[in-house]
């Protein structure tokens, strides 16, 4: 359960967080896009099972692969791409700190 609640905490809380305490001005257009950063679980409908909770994303899905995730973190680092990059990697360190604890469980 504390798996879980972790997981989708980071998920959906950081970035509404993130997006109503860090930007004073369009905080629910940036709260949106920051959510927006779950739509890279597209990658998991080809996947066979398409869900399994005990499956680790990163590096099994290609938008999960360490390739990617090497294109997510140069995104912030351009005006143009810096709200994208910030959505992907936080939904990257949720997945991450997802398998973290998977790998922690008895």
């Amino acid at each position: 359960m504390l798996r879980f609640l972790i997981h989708y905490g980071i998920h959906f809380l950081v970035p509404i967080a993130i997006g109503l305490l860090l930007f004073k001005e369009n905080r629910l257009k940036i709260t949106l896009i920051l959510l927006a950063g779950m739509l890279i679980d597209i990658d998991h409908l080809w996947a066979d099972p398409i869900f399994d909770s005990n499956r680790c994303s990163i590096n099994f899905h290609f938008l999960h692969s360490y390739w990617a995730i090497l294109i997510y973190c140069i995104l912030p680092f351009f005006k143009p791409t810096r709200l994208i990059g910030l959505a992907l990697i936080i939904h990257i360190i949720a997945d991450f700190s997802d398998c973290l604890l998977m790998s922690l469980e008895f």
